[in-house]
């Protein structure tokens, strides 16, 4: 279990989260999502030992991240690994076989060979969906316990995408490993992650099962006789609302047979249930502090 408690992180006078407190499962995949310089990747750099919090800490089975056998069971892989202009594949796996002994080398080359590597190249010449591969590669090979992952599938394929995929839930089932990914591709999120962790306004704002937070709300769109205006939705539980003329789509929160029952009574000429997913709930989320 990873356990974040109220913590905070600056960059001098940039206050670039504030009082993040979060719980993960063990064996779980967790999505990371928030808007760009919400503090995804300063948040995982903080769970990953890399930068160390103003106040707060990270623990992960009760022990701290800053301890060294803590961090052996984690693996980080940045958006921008880093890697010398030297380097090649055979110089990056000394390195890190050195870090982490259990990487088993007949995985990896067998992940080599099914992601068409090309092990002559010198990392610098690499595409950078080509480098991701080879730390993706890397980052299943060494089966760590806590993998954090930040925009892992950017640049990958869609074949790649899903051998990667899974490969990671394969490291989820048979080694009870824990993931957490940041990805601005929510679509992605929804179809992979089983939870979630929206980063907004300089904390976690929302947490839970991607499943459930799709369930807690419901979208209809709505046609009536004359213009329409928010206000006649105004005792309704609206979550998200866009009028025009006499039309309208609106999300509300609630059951969506009982939210219909109500709906019926504004008199719509029509009325039509939508389907609703992750990407609309993150929108709304992000915009339910916001006026009607």
């Amino acid at each position: 279990m990873i356990k974040i408690e109220n913590l905070s992180y600056s960059f001098g006078n940039y206050q670039a989260l504030d009082g993040v407190s979060l719980t993960l499962d063990s064996g779980t995949i967790t999505g990371l999502v928030g808007v760009n310089g919400a503090g995804k990747s300063t948040l995982l750099r903080l769970m990953a030992g890399v930068y160390k919090a103003d106040v707060g800490f990270v623990t992960y089975d009760g022990e701290n991240v800053n301890d060294e056998n803590t961090r052996k069971d984690i693996f980080f892989l940045p958006d921008e690994p880093y890697y010398t202009h030297q380097d090649t594949m055979k110089s990056i796996i000394s390195m890190y076989k050195h870090f982490y002994p259990t990487l088993d080398l007949n995985t990896y080359f067998r992940l080599v060979k099914e992601l068409n590597i090309d092990e002559c190249k010198p990392l610098r010449a690499c595409s950078k969906g080509m480098r991701r591969q080879i730390y993706i590669a890397l980052a299943i090979s060494i089966r760590p316990k806590y993998l954090l992952l930040d925009e892992a599938f950017d640049g990958l394929d869609p074949a790649t995408r899903d051998k990667v995929k899974n490969e990671l839930i394969n490291m989820v089932e048979k080694d009870d490993t824990t993931i957490i990914i940041a990805s601005h591709s929510l679509r992605e999120i929804e179809d992979f992650c089983d939870k979630y962790a929206i980063v907004d306004g300089k904390s976690v704002k929302s947490s839970g099962d991607i499943s459930s937070i799709t369930e807690e709300c419901c979208k209809f769109m709505l046609a009536f006789k004359e213009e329409a205006s928010k206000e006649l939705f105004v005792n309704l539980p609206v979550v998200n609302i866009n009028v025009n003329g006499k039309f309208v789509t609106a999300v509300f929160k609630g059951e969506g047979r009982k939210i219909k029952e109500r709906l019926i009574e504004l008199s719509p000429v029509v009325l039509e249930e939508q389907p609703f997913d992750f990407e609309e709930a993150f929108i709304c989320e992000v915009k339910k502090d916001d006026k009607l």
